[in-house]
């Protein structure tokens, strides 16, 4: 059979860097540090050409300051950042050595359909952070799926306690229409606004500064470099192309000037970015004054339940006593001694992790179901628990199978228990519909998803913009088992079919560029679109 594993979605592999380049990895600091600011990750769909992890282990190697992931209207891809920091600090601690890793700015690029100018969003403590997450959740409610529609006086609304960077055009910049727009949003926002300069890498990078300066200036904000970085290493520069190409609908022979005029647009350090803003430092030294404002960490969040407080009756309480009458109903002779043993040990540990609210939700989302007459079922690791089976939740009894609660629950891990539960597809809407009302839209919503090429697909498409013909799709494609995202190596198809057309060639190349784990990972195989509410 097949293996499974084939059908996962992976993951770029996260290790510490092993070579050092002009900044140390060591946890003493440089004399000339930098913090990126502006970095476009694959969770901008068809624009950035590398994973959130892989800024994250290179951003280590060149010894930044910090780095910020600042994606189109989304967070989606600061979470697989933070995770790759967190991996690599463990990685550290196994292997007992110190490393300065770059702090992580969570934050969102911000582009609105009044306005040329985009605006890098860092919110500097959690209050602004869930402002920016109802700011983009508004701008996903307004439109379409998989789009966002925000508009300038937004900002003005929910920008309180936010770094704001103008971003200028990067071609055609035009003082004269930018210099309202950054008066507006520096009167309402004072000492937080700053004017980004990013280089075009084009020959006229100093006379692009010197004016981007003086607009500055007459704003009254400061100016700060930023890299406005596409990519991690300057060879993802083809595969940027080809993203470019898929976005707007090209063959690649017809992109034209929307191609990149070189791979400068990747990730660089201190030593770079100093040489390229000689005549400004300023805008060097800024960007480690804004990092250290934004001291919001992905940490500080955590679930918090509703209270479920019914007529004074705490959840606790109410949790213990609607577990009595469950097993009341389930064990109508009498409940077994191992079976309270196991309650007991449940309880005292759902008390003290303060999960009695959770478990209290579910049931009355699965009580309203049922007294719809709307099928439902718990499954998953909920099944290891007597509880979930006394409130109806599942239907595993404790004497079916062999309980392990820890599986379910545990006081070592610290997380929250997993309680999946599933509804017959016709009537799910009606439960949902519930939810809203019991709970109000403000603080229900449905889970964001994030799509991606599998290698078919990403086949299909990558040939396509390299011109190849559809039967030689066809037969590359042809080749692949299911919709998996690993496939075959590509000197297997290269031998078949047109071995010297360069089109197949370019296509497996940039196929492969995506890839970072064993290959042979096609293209955009692991770009991903996030949909729906932040």
């Amino acid at each position: 059979m097949p293996d499974p594993s084939i059908h996962a979605h992976p993951r770029p592999k996260v290790s510490l860097p092993e070579k050092q380049e002009a900044n140390p990895l060591a946890p003493e600091t440089v004399d000339g540090a930098y913090a990126e600011l502006a970095v476009t990750s694959n969770f901008t769909f068809l624009t950035g050409a590398s994973h959130p992890e892989e800024y994250m282990v290179k951003a280590t190697e060149l010894g930044l300051e910090a780095i910020a992931i600042t994606d189109t209207n989304s967070l989606a891809g600061v979470v697989r950042a933070f995770s790759a920091r967190k991996e690599m600090q463990r990685e550290a601690k196994e292997r007992g050595i110190e490393v300065r890793l770059p702090r992580l700015i969570v934050g969102a690029r911000l582009v609105f359909d009044d306005s040329d100018v985009n605006w890098i969003a860092l919110p500097t403590d959690r209050a602004a952070y869930q402002r920016l997450t109802r700011l983009l959740t508004i701008g996903k409610r307004r439109t379409g799926k998989g789009e966002c529609l925000l508009h300038k006086n937004d900002l003005v609304e929910w920008g309180q306690g936010m770094v704001l960077i103008a971003l200028p055009p990067r071609m055609g910049l035009n003082l004269k229409a930018a210099l309202p727009e950054l008066y507006h949003i520096a009167r309402h926002f004072p000492g937080m606004t700053f004017l980004g300069a990013a280089p075009n890498y084009d020959g006229r990078d100093q006379r692009r500064f010197n004016l981007l300066a003086a607009l500055a200036r007459r704003a009254a904000i400061p100016m700060v470099a930023i890299g406005d970085v596409l990519m991690h290493l300057s060879r993802r520069r083809q595969l940027a192309d080809v993203l470019t190409c898929l976005r707007l609908g090209l063959r690649i022979d017809e992109i034209g000037t929307n191609a990149l005029i070189n791979s400068e647009r990747r990730l660089k350090g201190y030593e770079d970015m100093a040489r390229l803003f000689r005549h400004h430092p300023g805008a060097i030294r800024r960007t480690l004054d804004i990092a250290g404002r934004c001291t919001f960490d992905l940490s500080e969040l955590s679930y918090e339940y509703p209270d479920e407080i019914t007529n004074g009756e705490d959840p606790q309480t109410r949790l213990e006593r609607l577990t009595r009458i469950g097993l009341e109903r389930r064990f109508p002779q009498g409940v077994p001694e191992d079976t309270i043993a196991k309650v007991d040990k449940e309880l005292t540990l759902i008390k003290k992790m303060r999960f009695a609210a959770y478990f209290l939700t579910v049931h009355d989302i699965v009580e309203y179901a049922r007294s719809q007459d709307i099928l439902c079922q718990g499954r998953g690791s909920a099944a290891n628990s007597v509880i979930c089976y006394a409130l109806g939740i599942t239907e595993v009894g404790p004497d079916t199978i062999s309980m392990v609660f820890e599986r379910f629950i545990s006081e070592a891990r610290g997380e929250p228990p997993d309680i999946d539960v599933d509804f017959e597809h016709e009537r799910r809407e009606e439960v949902i519909q519930h939810i809203y009302e019991k709970y109000g839209r403000h603080r229900a919503g449905l889970c964001a998803t994030v799509i991606h090429f599998r290698s078919r697909a990403a086949i299909r498409e990558v040939g396509k913009v390299m011109g190849l013909s559809q039967d030689v799709l066809a037969a590359l494609t042809g080749r692949m088992w299911g919709s998996s995202s690993r496939g075959r190596k590509w000197t297997s198809y290269g031998n078949r079919s047109q071995p010297d057309d360069k089109r197949l060639l370019l296509t497996s190349i940039s196929s492969a560029r995506s890839s970072v784990s064993p290959p042979p990972l096609p293209a955009c195989g692991r770009l991903h679109h996030h949909q729906g509410p932040a």
